[in-house]
């Protein structure tokens, strides 16, 4: 077991590593769309890339996310047919977004040893998903 401060360090460890292996700028919170952001995430037993509409208005996070589940079948053929499509998935802190997201399980941040498998699936489906939204954009921002 860690400490908070031992977590803390090896989660900044992993990002400065990642950055480090794959030195580019991601595209992330950068969509256009308030609310709409391009996500990694890495905890103790899974790592995450998604697209999540965040929006506290109900409204807007559906209308998004229903843009999302339109193109569906290209985002299945193009990026990864393990897709999972959630409209009400709840963040450990309670917020309630919905996102659509590639998940690795069986992993664990504070593991090193699944740092170099959590690096290229992360930036091989981010990749894929950055590509995805950037041909997609217009009509997801329309």
């Amino acid at each position: 077991m860690f400490t908070r401060e031992e977590s803390k360090e090896i989660r900044k460890q992993f990002w400065i590593f990642f950055g480090k292996r794959y030195p580019r700028k991601w595209l992330l919170y950068n969509t256009g769309v308030k609310d709409l952001n391009l996500k990694f995430d890495f905890d103790n037993d899974k790592a995450i890339v998604s697209i999540d509409s965040e929006s506290r208005d109900e409204i807007d996070r559906i209308y998004y996310f229903d843009k999302i589940l339109s193109l569906k079948n290209l985002l299945l053929d193009e990026v990864s047919q393990n897709i999972t499509f959630e409209s009400e998935y709840i963040l450990e802190s309670g917020k309630l977004i919905s996102r659509a997201y590639i998940q690795l399980e069986g992993v664990n941040i504070n593991n090193k040893n699944h740092w170099p498998q959590v690096f290229d699936f992360m930036f091989e489906n981010m990749s894929k998903l950055e590509l995805f939204y950037i041909e997609y954009q217009d009509f997801i921002k329309s």
